[in-house]
């Protein structure tokens, strides 16, 4: 009886995983709008003070302003893009990084502040685990 009871347990949870996953297949347009959003969403962030009083954006304060839960925001974008939210939140701040270590002289302690980062060594570990360089090494390659 105890087979039984599991295999049963199991076979109402692989139903609610399908149900859940089908949500991202039937809503393909609705969830390509919703990632359009999140993207505004941090440009907007980065455009505004925020950054200053905020710090680093978070997943549970984007999903928050999207009206989602940060679990589900993190699902959406991962069915849609192969990338979760964070990993987004990421690589935008990479790309803001590369940018402002190209077009300016401003030290790269200034550049991982302006970027909300808290501390310059955490801006510093996640360029590098990102792009393979530090930043001082990618403002002198390029």
């Amino acid at each position: 009886s105890q087979n039984l009871i599991i295999s049963n347990i199991e076979l109402l949870l692989d139903y609610c995983t399908r149900f859940y996953d089908r949500q991202f297949y039937t809503r393909s347009n609705l969830n390509l709008d919703n990632v359009s959003k999140f993207e505004k969403l941090l440009k907007r962030y980065y455009e505004t003070e925020d950054v200053d009083e905020k710090g680093l954006p978070s997943v549970q304060y984007l999903a928050k302003e999207l009206n989602f839960s940060s679990n589900y925001l993190s699902d959406l974008l991962k069915k849609e893009t192969g990338k979760t939210a964070q990993e987004h939140i990421h690589l935008f701040v990479i790309e803001k990084a590369k940018n402002k270590l190209l077009n300016s002289k401003i030290s790269i302690s200034e550049i991982g502040y302006s970027l909300g980062f808290e501390y310059p060594q955490h801006f510093s570990n996640l360029f590098k685990s990102k792009t393979g360089f530090s930043p001082r090494e990618y403002r002198n390659l390029n």
